[in-house]
């Protein structure tokens, strides 16, 4: 079996990730592509998509929201991701149990008086009214049949798990600051979402698998759930496994990828990408010993926005007073600061409108 070095692995998601040379994929494809964009923080999307693809209009992405064709809704991981309204529709129920256990890891004591059924059954109807909803606004109305738990364990537990449902624009627009008000998805798309397939298939679950190896791979079993919470994999990985191709990693680990995906030559050179909050080139791995150090992970969980140099975390990057400043993790060479100088100039300008093109890259530590 074919091994893959760490800088083999790099390349590869590089090249599935849009960040080893940007793409002219359409918007909606791109986020079709990348399974969706983690997007709890509503304007570092369109970071992420800026770096990935060229001549990106960040307009084209508000109007996607707007016109009801992606959304923002809690999906894997249980945080909020933007993705497309076709896959929504599809994945939802696949990601029903996970969202439940992961609301109870939370709030199992909270929620220990309470009927879950019942819960959702009256958020549903108090939602039927098509009014936008905050988490704790929902919550203040179930408090008054449970007053036990408090409006946020109540209006949490029905918006992130309990009831399908999305943020409606304008949060989420480019520019514009908005509270998260939900509503159900069926409400919003005019479709409910897809039910559960019959016992003893995974049709969403090997679109899944499929999705995340064009994205993402080549990846282990355990990187495919890393990226999306969900138990039950095996058997949907094991469904298409014969459509798939196996390499091995410096670990040991048997990596699964689709036989026509990308796998570019490890010396293929990566330019600078500077990644938003939380991207899922980073998060999207158990072992992201491909694309950042281990004496860094906690970087990306943390919310720290990431530089790619040489196609790994070599910098977190920031806006302070109009300007980027980058902050070197490990020593830069002088190409090294001019090419991150570079791409965050562009930076500055793609986020000022092309008011600012001020960068600073500070000193590398020592």
């Amino acid at each position: 079996m074919t091994l893959l070095d760490t800088r083999a692995l790099n390349r590869a998601a590089l090249a599935r990730q849009f960040l080893l040379e940007r793409s002219d994929v359409g918007v909606l494809d791109a986020v079709s592509h990348l399974g969706g964009l983690q997007a709890q923080e509503p304007q570092e999307p369109f970071v992420g998509l800026w770096s990935r693809l060229r001549g990106f209009d960040p307009a084209e992405l508000s109007d996607l929201l707007v016109e009801r064709r992606v959304v923002r809704t809690h999906l894997m991981r249980r945080t909020v991701h933007l993705v497309t309204a076709d896959n929504v529709l599809a994945w939802r129920s696949r990601h029903d149990a996970m969202l439940l256990q992961r609301i109870l890891g939370v709030y199992r004591t909270a929620l220990d008086s309470v009927d879950l059924t019942e819960l959702a059954e009256a958020a549903r109807e108090v939602m039927s009214d098509g009014e936008p909803r905050t988490m704790t606004g929902l919550g203040k109305v179930l408090a008054q049949r449970w007053p036990g738990p408090g409006p946020r364990v109540l209006g949490e537990a029905s918006i992130a798990a309990l009831v399908p449902t999305v943020q409606l624009p304008p949060r989420g627009v480019w520019g514009v600051t908005a509270g998260a008000h939900n509503i159900p998805v069926a409400t919003w798309l005019g479709r409910e979402v897809d039910p559960p397939a019959p016992e003893g298939s995974d049709p969403a679950g090997e679109a899944l698998v499929r999705r995340y190896l064009a994205a993402f791979g080549p990846a282990a079993s355990a990187d495919l759930r890393a990226w999306c919470g969900l138990a039950g994999l095996p058997a949907a990985v094991a469904a298409v496994r014969e459509e798939l191709v196996s390499f091995r990693d410096e670990r040991g680990r048997e990596l699964l990828d689709l036989p026509d995906a990308p796998r570019p030559d490890p010396d293929t050179p990566a330019p600078v990408r500077f990644l938003p909050a939380f991207d899922n080139a980073i998060l999207g791995y158990d072992d992201r010993s491909r694309i950042i150090d281990d004496a860094h992970r906690g970087l990306s969980v943390n919310g720290e926005r990431a530089v790619l140099v040489d196609g790994r975390v070599a910098a977190t990057w920031t806006v302070e007073a109009g300007t980027v400043v980058v902050t070197p993790l490990r020593r830069f060479s002088r190409a090294d600061r001019a090419d991150a100088a570079e791409e965050g100039r562009q930076v500055a300008a793609f986020l000022s409108g092309g008011a600012s093109t001020r960068v600073r890259v500070t000193a590398s530590p020592r």
